[in-house]
């Protein structure tokens, strides 16, 4: 069976969520790190596809939640390194609680019997 077949690509508007997440608890980064860490964190469940990412780095850019700067990565080639910013910790947080709150409303759904209804 093709291993990168049964990855997922991550859910329409939960990368930034990830990249927030990864960014907080690893440091800075840059872009490619940033894809394989989500993807390890998931377990080698989801594929970050490159042409998605970028532009969810650039959209959290221009929102101020992180910064960039140039550097050097551990293949001592040139790369733009992400951090998080105050505000991007304060999104990030304020996008946990959203996404719990979604996560408990469906897990009602999920739970109820027709019992429950009447």
């Amino acid at each position: 069976m093709d291993e990168k077949k049964d990855k997922k690509d991550v859910l329409q508007g939960t990368l930034a969520l990830m990249v927030l997440k990864a960014l907080e608890v690893l440091g800075p980064m840059h872009g490619y790190r940033i894809a394989r860490r989500i993807e390890q964190i998931s377990g080698e469940l989801l594929s970050v596809n490159q042409g998605t990412l970028y532009p969810v780095l650039l959209k959290l850019e221009q929102e101020g939640s992180i910064e960039s700067e140039w550097g050097t990565s551990e293949h001592n080639r040139k790369a733009r390194f992400y951090r998080l910013t105050r505000q991007g910790r304060r999104q990030l947080h304020a996008e946990k609680h959203e996404w719990d709150q979604t996560a408990a409303i469906i897990a009602r759904f999920f739970a109820v019997k027709a019992e429950d209804l009447e």
